[in-house]
C-alpha cells in the first residue's frame, strides 16, 4: 500500500465519522484508489481497508460507549441501513453504528465487487444488504 492509498483510507474513515462523506462517495473514492472492500470490527473499533493484492490497513475508529447486544436482530439492522440509505434527518454514521450494535451487530464486511455488505452478529448470524443501484 502506498502513502496515497493510506491517505485515502484515512480520509474516508474521517469523512464517515464527521458525516462529510456518504457511503456511495466513500465506495467510489476507495474503488478509484484500488481498494476491493473493507471490514468494520465494531467490537474492537477498527476498520480494515483491503487492496486486491492482499495488502491493507487497519485504522482505529471511534469507540462507541455502548456494547453489542447479545442477540442479533436482522430486522433492526436492516432498519438502520434503510435510514442510512435515505439519509434521514439527523442521520450520523456514529448513530448508525450505535443502532446496529444495539441490534447485536458485531461488524460488517463491504465488498465492492460483490456490491454488498454482510452484517454479522456474535454467533455469526448474518444479514446481507445489496448496494442500492445508485451506490
Amino acid at each position: 500500500m502506498d502513502a496515497h492509498q493510506e491517505s485515502i483510507a484515512r480520509r474516508c474513515l474521517e469523512g464517515a465519522e464527521a458525516n462529510t462523506m456518504t457511503f456511495p462517495q466513500i465506495v467510489r473514492t476507495l474503488m478509484a484508489a484500488g481498494f476491493e472492500g473493507y471490514m468494520a470490527d465494531l467490537r474492537r473499533a477498527t476498520i480494515t481497508y483491503h487492496l486486491m493484492d492482499g495488502d491493507g490497513i487497519a485504522l482505529p475508529a471511534a469507540k462507541m460507549a455502548d456494547g453489542i447486544a447479545p442477540r442479533f436482530d436482522a430486522a433492526a439492522v436492516q432498519g438502520a441501513i434503510k435510514e442510512a440509505q435515505s439519509l434521514v434527518i439527523g442521520y450520523t454514521y456514529k448513530g448508525f453504528c450505535a443502532k446496529v450494535m444495539a441490534a447485536g451487530c458485531a461488524g460488517y464486511i463491504v465488498s465492492f465487487s460483490g456490491a454488498r455488505a454482510v452484517y454479522f452478529g456474535r454467533t455469526a448470524e448474518t444479514h446481507v444488504e445489496h448496494f442500492p443501484s445508485a451506490a
